[in-house]
């Protein structure tokens, strides 16, 4: 029975496939929606006294998911009568709405058996149209709630937004590759990815980069931390004012969580020196809180430091840029200058001096890009202004690490590639396109070098056809004997018990003789090779051929040179014209070796 399979055209296929990743787009987007319009569901049924009904419920999760888009909200019913805009966005938030729309692009992207796939710039498009569809629909429907979405804030950043999950997720999809770039892009640039050594140091850049902002922000939420401890008690007050029933507490308590990477970036910012504002006529700096902060109550604002002038403690918090830029030159170096490398394949002092300062322009720049979105207005007047200053923050981030990182990674660099103290440096530099040399065996680490007792040492001098070869250095914590050890010598200058310095032995052992020759090898003996011939024909079943096993070259010269004038070699021709059959001999003259 044959089963039969519905053939379409080309076009028809390629629009099934655009259609159905226009659909996983528009699923993200209901999915991250109505998750949120669930959670508020439950809340506003919990309240024991609901501002709105049903709808208005609704219609606020409609708005707080664009606002984690990135739109802006505006309260038009406010004690003053204006309006008052909330553009903080709670960064926590962001994380699932970008995530599902980087699933979507991913899965829409990704070749599956029977199905055909859409181009990359077809999958993208379709998921980023359903996406935002779903957006603009939201938006409408939130217009008559209590929060108002400001129009303009659609095309940028929530479009934005929802583009770039969408890129990252076609990308992956494709397996994350580094170039090539589009066409119309310079050509200097298409050249310059094409390259691997400037994808190898681009990648190397990018991470410490990464490295580097990623401990800025933790050293700043170390410090909201170390803040909230020592001000708990008035988190504590702010938090119970709040609300008086459990599920108004709850509330805040998540609004307070998913502000958390907020409290981060702030305090990444009061660490790097341009602070946060507090309102539009206050700044806190590690010099102290200048002007009149409008603070309102909220558990996470108690973290801020009081008015006054700054203590020691605050000056403390200058060392998070500091430690970010010594852990970018870090990450920078363990490539620029590799522990378990020779010196030939270590970068040069211009290369990681570059490297770093590239890393330090990608750190600024992610700070200037977060710091920018983790604040915004809370309000009119006093209130428009709250978070860090993105301008000042992403420049000073690049001279902090520029500053330290680059100095510190030429450091580095040049204490990775000391040779005293590294029992895996080599001496002699390996050669170009050459792999690394291996160093001592295991088992001559173990047994040889240990104690200094038996077998050769580390610091031993290499033989004569040895001396380019590269090798250890010494290590007392591999021989544990010390370098100046002394050893008694004898009459003769020999020694004589006693403790043997790295690379020395005692020769009172008796069966010990210094400079010994090994037995000469019997491989190539002649009566080892007709028993190792016969065996192998025994075991071959017949199928080996009738011929006597093959003398190399060299024992055969020197059976040659103990043999008289006229004696015939073993190999020699027969005379009376017929042939023997002879093993295939290499170039070197040498036979093959069963």
């Amino acid at each position: 029975m044959t089963e039969h399979s519905l053939m379409l055209p080309p076009e028809r296929t390629r629009t099934l496939a655009l259609a159905s990743a226009f659909l996983r787009g528009v699923a993200a987007a209901g999915l991250g929606l109505g998750s949120l319009a669930v959670l508020v569901t439950l809340f506003w049924i919990s309240s024991p006294y609901p501002d709105s009904g049903p709808g208005g419920a609704l219609r606020a999760a409609a708005a707080v998911w664009l606002l984690a888009h990135g739109a802006e909200l505006v309260r038009p019913d406010t004690l003053s009568g204006v309006p008052a805009p909330v553009g903080v966005v709670p960064l926590l938030l962001v994380v699932g709405p970008v995530w599902l729309t980087h699933r979507a692009a991913r899965d829409a992207a990704e070749p599956e058996e029977g199905r055909r796939r859409p181009s990359q710039s077809g999958a993208f498009c379709a998921v980023t149209a359903g996406y935002l569809l779903v957006a603009a629909g939201a938006a409408a429907y939130a217009r008559g709630g209590s929060l108002r979405v400001v129009p303009d804030t659609l095309a940028f950043p929530v479009a934005l937004v929802v583009a770039g999950a969408a890129a990252a997720g076609v990308w992956t999809a494709a397996g994350r590759p580094f170039g090539p770039l589009p066409s119309w892009s310079p050509l200097v640039l298409q050249e310059a990815v094409a390259r691997t050594l400037f994808r190898n140091r681009a990648e190397v850049a990018c991470r410490a980069a990464a490295v580097g902002t990623a401990v800025l922000i933790g050293g700043g939420a170390l410090l909201v931390a170390v803040a909230l401890g020592r001000n708990a008690e008035a988190a504590q007050e702010s938090f119970l004012a709040l609300s008086g029933d459990w599920s108004g507490r709850l509330a805040v308590l998540l609004l307070a969580v998913s502000l958390v990477p907020n409290a981060a970036l702030w305090g990444a910012a009061y660490g790097l020196g341009p602070g946060f504002a507090l309102g539009t006529g206050a700044t806190a700096t590690p010099l102290g809180l200048t002007g009149t902060p409008a603070v309102p109550h909220f558990p996470l604002l108690a973290a801020a430091p009081d008015q006054g002038p700054a203590t020691p403690l605050n000056w403390a918090a200058l060392a998070v840029p500091a430690v970010a830029a010594l852990a970018l030159a870090w990450c920078a170096v363990r490539r620029a200058a590799p522990a378990d490398a020779p010196r030939a394949q270590a970068w040069s002092p211009r290369e990681t001096a570059l490297v770093t300062g590239l890393a330090a322009l990608g750190c600024g720049a992610g700070t200037a890009l977060l710091t920018a979105v983790a604040g915004g207005p809370l309000g009119s007047g006093a209130l428009g202004a709250f978070g860090p200053v993105w301008w000042l923050a992403g420049p000073v981030a690049l001279v902090w690490t520029a500053g330290i990182g680059v100095p510190a990674a030429l450091l580095l660099r040049l204490w990775r590639l000391r040779e005293r103290g590294w029992a895996w440096r080599r001496d002699a530099d390996a050669p170009e396109g050459a792999e690394d040399a291996q160093g001592v065996e295991d088992a001559e680490d173990d047994e040889g070098v240990r104690g200094g007792a038996d077998g050769i040492g580390a610091d031993a001098v290499p033989a004569a056809g040895e001396a380019g070869k590269p090798r250890r250095r010494w290590a007392p914590w591999r021989t544990g004997v010390p370098r100046d050890s002394a050893v008694q010598e004898g009459p003769d200058g020999s020694a004589v018990g006693g403790t043997a310095p790295a690379g020395g032995t005692p020769t009172d052992d008796p069966g010990f003789e210094p400079y010994d020759f090994l037995p000469t090898d019997p491989w190539h003996e002649k009566e080892t090779r007709e028993a190792r011939w016969a065996s192998l024909k025994r075991g071959s079943g017949g199928l080996m051929a009738e011929f006597p096993a093959h003398i190399p070259a060299a024992l055969r010269s020197e059976e040659a040179s103990g043999q008289p004038t006229n004696a015939q070699p073993t190999d020699a021709e027969p005379a009376d014209g017929q042939s023997t059959d002879a093993q295939p001999v290499d170039a070197d003259g040498r036979g093959a070796t069963p």
